[in-house]
């Protein structure tokens, strides 16, 4: 039956038309490449990773996405404030080590989203949604490439020729699975629950220019995280193993709350919010894969690898990847010849690699230790505001160049 489908091809082809995805088809139409984007969801559609970092505004001004950003008038962002046990600390991250933005925003990304692939489809790029790819053949296409089944929102199947592909699918990690290219995190298991408020904050001293981190009194880590929004709305979750989340019942929603009413601050904080919207859950969200990149094709963002939520890192090595990787298809369709592992894979993982130290560090009470550590270094918080701004590709940065020997010192420092 196959033989009888609709068959049409695609220089490029880009699985999801996320963050990674759109940013991508909008650089490559700037290379003039034919641009193809199969999405599984109607935009506008909720998504999680809220807390943009300054990093990732350098990649939307690359991608020409800047003003259409600026304009939407999404909440502005400065820093991380983070608390624990009543002790308050903050970053500023126009206060930093690296060279580059210093402010960006907190975003709806239901809006957000769309907002980046309207501006994809601005550029030239096709972007289908409600279409879901149901098979992909590397090898097996026109000139070599992939042979890439999909299924309209009609459920009728049709075949596409891709010349190469860019998995962005997220969480969905089409090419991993279909691959078997799926490797175990070293992160334990853990889970979030979350939700939208509005959340009433009257509280004096709350910076809404910042994301909020809030350790649970009891546990290190289980942490919960307050994104404002413009309009008087945030985002609240928390983060911890799932056998913690799972020791409370009740709906999503009664869940998160009782964990909240578990830490004075944040109950307080929280303590005149509507909980307008049910609460969600994910679980087992942290993943890793044997490759970034392979014959005919590249993984983007977090269909390649999601480390944690406590950073917000995810956006911005989205980003990231979709750079990288569109640098490397303009030389290679420019007839160079292009080491993948050394111009993709390693550049990316470098970046990465710095934020799993990190996460690690967070988990283990480590950089906690640091960030509340009462005599702070002005040119060491400058270093750690670069990293939790994004620019953890930065190798001028120490704990960017030697991050797991500085980290280690520092820890035992403030120890």
């Amino acid at each position: 039956m196959s033989d009888a489908l609709k068959i049409e091809t695609a220089e490029i082809l880009i699985v999801g038309a996320g963050p990674a995805g759109s940013v991508a088809a909008a650089l490559l139409r700037q290379q003039g490449r034919q641009v193809l984007v199969i999405e599984r969801e109607q935009f506008p559609r909720f998504s999680i990773g809220e807390s943009l970092l300054p990093q990732s505004m350098a990649y939307l001004e690359q991608a020409g996405m800047l003003q259409a950003v600026v304009e939407a008038g999404f909440q502005f962002k400065n820093g991380a404030a983070f608390m624990r046990d009543g002790c308050y600390t903050d970053f500023d991250f126009r206060d930093k080590h690296s060279e580059g933005w210093g402010t960006t925003y907190q975003v709806q990304r239901a809006s957000f989203d769309h907002i980046l692939a309207s501006e994809a489809e601005r550029f030239g790029a096709e972007v289908r949604y409600r279409h879901e790819v149901m098979n992909i053949e590397l090898g097996q296409g026109a000139n070599g490439g992939a042979r890439v089944t999909v299924k309209d929102p009609d459920g009728q199947q049709y075949v596409v020729n891709a010349g190469f592909i860019l998995d962005a699918s997220g969480f969905g990690r089409i090419l991993p699975r279909l691959l078997k290219l799926e490797t175990p995190s070293n992160f334990p298991v853990r889970g979030a629950i979350f939700t939208h408020v509005d959340d009433g904050i009257r509280a004096a001293g709350f910076d809404r220019n910042k994301i909020r981190v809030t350790v649970h009194p009891k546990h290190c880590d289980v942490w919960f995280w307050t994104i404002p929004f413009a309009g008087g709305r945030c985002s609240q979750g928390v983060v911890a193993e799932t056998s913690f989340l799972d020791s409370y019942q009740g709906t999503p929603t009664e869940r998160l709350r009782a964990i909240i009413a578990e830490e004075p601050s944040l109950h307080a904080l929280l303590a005149n919010a509507n909980w307008d919207t049910p609460a969600r859950q994910i679980i087992g969200y942290s993943a890793n894969v044997e490759k970034l990149w392979g014959q005919g094709y590249a993984l983007l963002g977090n269909a390649g690898e999601f480390l944690d939520p406590v950073f917000s890192s995810g956006v911005t090595i989205a980003f990231k990847s979709a750079s990288l990787a569109t640098a490397a298809l303009q030389r290679q369709f420019a007839g160079e010849t292009v080491d993948w592992q050394a111009d993709y894979g390693v550049p990316l993982r470098k970046g990465v690699d710095t934020f799993r130290a990190f996460v690690e560090s967070w988990y283990a009470g480590g950089f906690q230790k640091i960030i509340f550590h009462e005599d702070k270094q002005p040119d060491v918080k400058r270093m750690i505001a670069s990293i939790l701004a994004g620019y953890a590709w930065d190798q001028s940065n120490p704990l960017v160049k030697e991050t797991s020997r500085r980290l280690t010192a520092l820890e035992a420092l403030c120890s």
